[in-house]
Parts: structure tokens; C-alpha cells; sequence
């Protein structure tokens, strides 16, 4: 038997796979060709879209010779890092603003293209540049050109990560080929030849009756074809950042790449509460982050959301399968609630989840506390939900969206049931170094649990780090550093980093009261001038949030800018969190009295500096005072992304308004234009908060205006379309792999 198949392999593979070969030689330089053309595509569209967007205020500032602010307005958009030089020349041909990258001999002579704008690949001294250039024109009179030169070497580097991806798939193709024939040896050499031939070429669909294909090479067709589909949807997706995300390309996606997958999420919170009032049963939206940015997805998408039943009447409005559709006025989805006793609640919420791996994953200066008691409980309900995502599965690979640090175990207990199910892990908040992780008395299971995962995601590459660090320091993996994969138990697990955000609102708040409006209404409620300066800060009443730092800066403020007093106030919106625990208690009574003597010291007839609202407010409420402010302070000592911040650009439609950010909040890694702030360091706070409120109109613009762009475009449904697009990409993947190792089972028993 051994040396019939010897015999055969002789006969069938070497020819074969010289076949192959020269097939790679063929297609690699066309497929090289290709992705060239794509890449030259996306910088003419990238060029058109920058210089539109340098188009208004090159009109306002060339006129005037505003030569400084030219040259701001160049460096700021050379944070593109494929940018690699601007220009400006006037009518007459005459280089007058430039960057110091743009090259001496490039001058302002580029040929002009058929469509009237000048685009051109140069190659210099310097390297490969993508040139476009376009008119500048004020009120019909022609004020010059404006020329963006792109750097084309990352084009030649993914060229060849393009090439070395084709050979590679030519290489595995040979040899998954070359084991197929060597157990089908039954075949016909010239057919098995000829079929492949017709695959790799791209004569893969439909064929006119003469030509026939072996049943045999059919599986590995369909296999090729899959292949090829993900490749195509890697490259299409990868730099996918010139199409505005929004709900229904989040449905398409689903549609075409999760075609009758089922979506669950399962989250401690749950999106609506209803309650009892003395007016009957009202429905509520929780103040949470993880809601805000979730709900709109699940709205897109459908599908379960499992998640803790804690209002008054959440009983009264179930099935008995205990599901309501949500949301009330529009159903588009599912809430699954559970049921927890206080006893449970307390052990697994309040306990080990909000009294150990809150303070442990936030750098806050308050100490983690561990009981085994609460630990237990939390091992008891994060199994009373993963036997829930197993009861509402329909199918046997379902995708589970699992939410945040209360459900570390979760992973692994629905992976033992499900294996076949694709489990995407969000962790919301940020994650320790390996030192302050090892505090934890079970650190090793919350690891194991969440290397359940298919695909564990974190705000920021920092996060991605301390947590691959953190399994290397104490679990036996294999860790693929470049990949960012973690090998375990025979399970991969991807870790990335998916920096949350927010719905972009549609119509940019169309339907909600003006700018002006909310302005007067907000300082006429609290009776203050139409021209008092107004900030807003937006948390729960929590000790990561840098309240209380935030106080002490406005405090130091009014000290430094005594004119100020009587004229700036700071309200504070704190919704009350978690108030039966010490350490928020505690908290509560430290940030009121410092309120107090802060409006003890200041406060003259109704002015007071700061207005503590410490209580609930609904979406519109917290909209309204987002528009009035002249400033929004998110000062988090911690933080994993803070949507706070981009809740307010997103407000802001008349692109005014500042936001001083702390470093410490994922969103300060994007949000480049804010006034970034150590809020540890009071003066540096208190002085940010000065600028801010006394800064001109024109900066101001231009700071919301870029982060406004940014925000709409990195919406949430591009935070959850990469995750799903990664989900999609591996289940074909796993797939592929099990078609194709049944087809060589098969095939070997055949053969036997």
C-alpha cells in the first residue's frame, strides 16, 4: 500500500504542483497590478476629500495673507500619515505656503489630467508621491492651486504583503491539492490537471455542458471560491474609512457576510427598565456607557439581548418565557431578562464584580476587596446566563456579543455547551498590568474564562497588551505576538482593539430645541445672564471620574481669574451609582461637602460656581445641557473610553463649545483637539478650563469640526461592523477548514 501511494504521489504531485506553480507566476504579477490600482484609487478619493475640506478656510485665510494660520491648518493635516507634503501656489505659478517635506524640485508644475484636476504619480529623490492638485477659486475669481503629495511607499509595502499572501495560498493550495490526489488516485491525471487549472484561472463559475469537472475536485472549488471571497473581504474592509457607517450598511453586512446567523448580547444592565411610578408603569433608560453604545446596534441587527431584570415592574411586563420586544414604541428587538435574588445581586454585582474588578481594573487609589463568598456567587450567575445564551440559541453556532467585566466566566461555560458558537467579548473598562492583576485570588479562572472567546476586545492596544502580558505571566499558552492571538486549550482566541463610540444622531439633531434655545432656557432655569459662562460635567457618581479633581480645578480657577467669578458656573450631572456600598457612600458625602465649601466661599446673592445635580436624567435632558455649555469637563482619573465626550461633539452641530479631556480616557487617544489634561494636576486643569472658556470663535470651530468628522465617521456601527466583519471572517474560515478535512477523510477512506 505504502508504495502505491509512493508510486502515485511521484506520478501526480510533482506535476501538479508545477502547474501550480506556474500559474502563481502568472497571476501574482496581475493581482500585484490590481491592488496598485486600488491603492492609487483610494489616494485620488483620500486627495479629493482633504482638499475639499481645506477648501473653506484657505478661501477665508489666503485672501488676508494669514500666513501662520495656513501653516496650522498644513500641520494638522499632516497627521495623515500617508500625507507627505502640501502646497499652495498662486494664480500666476508662484510657490507661496508649503510644508517643510515638500520637495524643491516638484515646484508647481504638475500636468494636468482630462478631468481638469492635476493627478500624477512623481517619483523623486525622496521617494514615490501620489501629486493631485486642485483649483482654489473666491467668488469665481481663481485664487490658485492647492497641491497634496501622498507617500506611495506603503502602497509598495502592501503590494508585497499582497504578493506574499497569493504565494502563500498558492502553496497551501499545492499541498492540501497534493494530499487530496495522492488518496484519490483514481483520478485521471489529465483531468485532475486540467480542473485546477480552471479554478486558479478564475473559470469558476458556470461552465457550458461539454466541460465537465470531476465530482472529486468539486468540494475544493466551492473551498477556493470561499477563500478568495475572504480575501477580497479583507482587502475591501481593511482601510475601509471613506464610507460613513450607519444602520443599514450594519444590516447589509449581516445579511451578506452573517446570512441567517443569529446575534445575542448578553450584558449585566439591561437597555429598558420598567418601573412603577404613581402615574403607573414607565419605561426608563438606564444611565450606562455600555447602553448607550450597544441599543443602537441591537436596534440594527435584531436579535436577544439577555440581561439582569432589576426594575420594580420588569415582572409585570414579561412573557412567560420571560421576553418583551423592545424598544416599547418600535419593537426591532428582544430583552431576555434574568432573575437574581438580593443575596445573588449582591455576592456577584456589588461584590466581587464592583468591590474587586472595578477598583482593581481602574487606577483609582481605592483598594480591591475579595470574598469567596462573593466570588461564588459570581461563578453561580455567570452560569444562570450562560444557560440562559444556551436556551435562547436557535442554533448550534450562534454569535454571542458578551459585555464587560461582569461575565469573565461566561466564554468558556457557553464554548463547553456551544463550540461551535462565535463569542465576541467586549471588555469595557480598561485591564491592569500583570502586577495589579495578580492581586486577584482567581485570577487564573477569570483568564481561562475569558479565553473562551473567539474574539476578546478592548478599547485601546495599551488594554490589548497588559491582558496578553497578563495570560503570559500566569497561564502555559501560545502567544502569537504579531497576530495577536493566544492559543489555549486547542481554542484561538483574537485579541483587539475596537475603540467604542457612539450613534451618530440623525439629521445632526434636527428635531431637538436649537442651540440658542437651549442656551436660554438652561441659564434662564437657573437664573443666570444670557451671557454667563456655563460648563458641564456628565458622570455617575463614581470615584473613577474625577469628580472631585474636577471641583478643586474650578475652584483653582476662580482663584488664578478672579474676574471670573459671578460669571462661570460648572453643573454637574452625577446619576447616582451603586449608593449601597462604603467607598460610593463615602464618596457621595466627600464630593458634597466640597460643593459646599466651594459655594460657601464664592457664592454671592443666586450665583453659585457649581451646581450639583446629583440624579437621574434622561438622554434628552443631558442633550439639552450639552448645547447650552460653553464647556464639557470629563476629567477620568481611569477610564476605558468615556462616551461623555463624544456624546457632546455629537451635540454640538453649531461647532462651538470645548472639551477639556483627561489623558487617562480611551478617548483621548482620538480625540486630538480636545484640551488634554492630567486632572491629578489641579493648576493644569484650572488652566485648560480658562482657555476654554475664553477661547476665540475660530479655534473653537475648528476644533469641533475635526472632531466632529471623526466621531461621525468612527461611529458605533463601525465599532461593532469590525467585530462582526472579524466574526464573519473567521467562522468562514473555520468553515473552509472543516469542509476540507472532511473532504480528506473521505477521500482517505476511499482510497483504503
Amino acid at each position: 500500500m505504502h508504495s502505491r501511494l509512493l508510486r502515485l504521489s511521484l506520478r501526480f504531485v510533482l506535476p501538479l504542483a508545477l502547474v501550480l506553480g506556474v500559474s502563481a507566476y502568472v497571476v501574482v504579477p496581475l493581482v500585484d497590478d490590481l491592488t496598485l490600482r486600488w491603492f492609487v484609487r483610494d489616494l485620488d478619493t483620500r486627495s479629493q476629500s482633504l482638499a475639499n475640506a481645506l477648501q473653506d478656510p484657505l478661501q477665508e485665510y489666503v485672501p488676508a495673507g494669514a500666513e501662520k494660520k495656513i501653516t496650522q491648518l498644513f500641520d494638522r493635516a499632516m497627521r495623515d500619515e500617508r500625507l507627505y507634503a502640501i502646497a499652495f501656489c498662486d494664480a500666476g505659478g508662484n510657490l507661496l505656503y508649503k510644508t517643510s517635506t515638500y520637495p524643491k524640485s516638484l515646484g508647481c508644475n504638475v500636468e494636468k489630467g482630462t478631468d481638469g484636476k492635476r493627478q500624477s504619480l512623481i517619483r523623486l529623490p525622496e521617494g514615490a508621491l501620489h501629486v493631485s492638485v486642485s483649483p482654489l477659486e473666491n467668488e469665481g475669481r481663481s485664487l490658485g492651486t492647492l497641491i497634496l503629495a501622498h507617500d506611495m511607499s506603503f502602497i509598495e509595502r502592501r503590494s508585497a504583503d499582497t504578493k506574499n499572501y497569493v504565494i502563500t495560498l498558492f502553496a497551501v493550495l499545492t499541498l492540501l491539492i497534493s494530499l487530496v490526489t495522492v488518496f484519490i488516485a483514481h483520478l485521471s491525471w489529465r483531468n485532475w490537471v486540467s480542473s485546477m487549472k480552471g479554478i486558479l484561472r478564475g473559470e469558476i463559475g458556470p461552465r457550458p455542458q461539454q466541460q465537465s469537472t470531476p465530482p472529486e475536485v468539486l468540494p475544493l472549488e466551492g473551498d477556493l471560491r470561499m477563500l478568495l471571497h475572504e480575501f477580497n473581504l479583507e482587502r475591501r474592509t481593511r482601510d475601509d474609512v471613506t464610507h460613513l457607517w450607519t444602520p443599514e450598511k450594519l444590516r447589509t453586512l449581516l445579511h451578506e457576510e452573517l446570512a441567517g446567523d443569529e446575534v445575542l448580547v448578553v450584558s449585566n444592565r439591561e437597555p429598558y427598565l420598567h418601573m412603577r411610578t404613581r402615574n403607573g408603569i414607565e419605561v426608563q433608560r438606564p444611565a450606562s456607557g455600555l447602553v448607550t453604545a450597544v441599543e443602537p446596534v441591537m436596534r440594527a441587527c435584531s436579535g436577544t439581548w439577555i440581561a439582569h431584570g432589576s426594575g420594580s415592574a420588569d415582572r409585570d411586563t414579561v412573557d412567560r418565557f420571560d421576553r418583551v420586544p423592545v424598544p416599547p414604541a418600535n419593537p426591532a428587538y428582544t430583552l431576555r431578562r434574568v432573575w437574581l435574588t438580593k443575596e445573588e445581586e449582591q455576592g456577584y454585582y456589588y461584590g466581587f464584580a464592583n468591590e474587586g474588578m472595578w477598583p482593581l481594573c481602574h487606577i483609582a487609589h481605592v483598594r480591591p476587596v475579595f470574598r469567596s463568598s462573593d466570588w461564588d456567587q459570581y461563578v453561580a450567575v455567570n452560569q444562570r446566563f450562560a444557560d440562559a445564551v444556551v436556551k435562547e440559541a436557535r442554533t448550534d453556532d450562534p454569535v454571542v456579543l458578551v459585555q464587560d467585566y461582569h461575565f469573565a466566566l461566561l466564554p468558556r461555560m457557553v464554548r463547553n455547551v456551544l463550540p461551535k458558537a462565535t463569542i465576541i467579548t467586549f471588555w469595557h473598562i480598561p485591564w491592569p498590568n500583570p502586577e495589579s492583576f495578580g492581586i486577584c485570588p482567581w485570577r487564573e479562572e477569570i483568564l481561562e474564562g475569558l479565553l473562551g472567546s473567539t474574539i476578546l476586545g478592548f478599547h485601546t492596544p495599551f488594554h490589548c497588551k497588559n491582558f496578553i502580558e497578563t495570560v503570559d505571566r500566569y497561564l502555559e499558552t501560545r502567544i502569537e505576538h504579531e497576530a495577536s492571538t493566544i492559543s489555549y486549550g486547542g481554542k484561538l482566541t483574537q485579541v483587539e482593539h475596537y475603540p467604542i463610540s457612539i450613534a451618530w444622531p440623525e439629521n445632526d439633531n434636527a428635531d431637538k430645541p436649537s442651540v440658542a434655545e437651549c442656551r436660554a432656557s438652561v441659564r434662564e432655569e437657573h437664573g443666570m445672564p444670557a451671557d454667563h459662562l456655563l460648563g458641564i460635567g456628565v458622570d455617575r457618581l463614581d470615584y473613577t471620574k474625577g469628580i472631585i479633581e474636577r471641583f478643586q480645578a474650578v475652584e483653582r480657577m476662580l482663584e488664578l481669574h478672579p474676574n471670573l467669578i459671578g460669571r462661570f458656573t460648572l453643573i454637574q450631572i452625577a446619576a447616582p451609582s451603586r449608593s449601597s456600598l462604603d467607598e460610593y457612600q463615602n464618596f457621595d458625602a466627600r464630593v458634597r461637602m466640597l460643593v459646599q465649601r466651594i459655594n460657601n466661599r464664592y457664592s454671592s446673592g443666586n450665583y453659585q460656581p457649581i451646581i450639583l445635580k446629583a440624579e437621574h436624567h434622561d438622554a434628552d435632558s443631558v442633550i439639552r445641557y450639552y448645547r447650552a455649555a460653553d464647556v464639557c469637563l470629563v476629567t477620568s482619573l481611569h477610564d476605558g473610553m468615556n462616551l461623555v465626550a463624544k456624546e457632546f461633539i455629537a451635540a454640538r452641530e453649531d461647532e462651538r463649545g470645548v472639551l477639556v479631556l483627561s489623558q487617562f480616557t480611551g478617548a483621548a487617544r482620538e480625540l486630538h483637539e480636545a484640551l488634554i489634561v492630567n486632572p491629578y494636576h489641579i493648576e493644569q486643569s484650572a488652566d485648560a478650563v480658562y482657555r476654554a472658556v475664553t477661547m476665540p470663535d475660530v479655534e473653537q470651530r475648528e476644533r469641533m469640526r475635526s472632531m466632529r468628522s471623526l466621531v461621525k465617521d468612527f461611529n458605533i456601527y463601525r465599532w461593532a461592523g469590525r467585530m462582526l466583519l472579524d466574526a464573519a471572517r473567521l467562522r468562514q474560515r473555520e468553515r473552509i477548514m472543516t469542509k476540507i478535512r472532511s473532504h480528506s477523510r473521505k477521500s482517505l477512506r476511499r482510497v483504503v
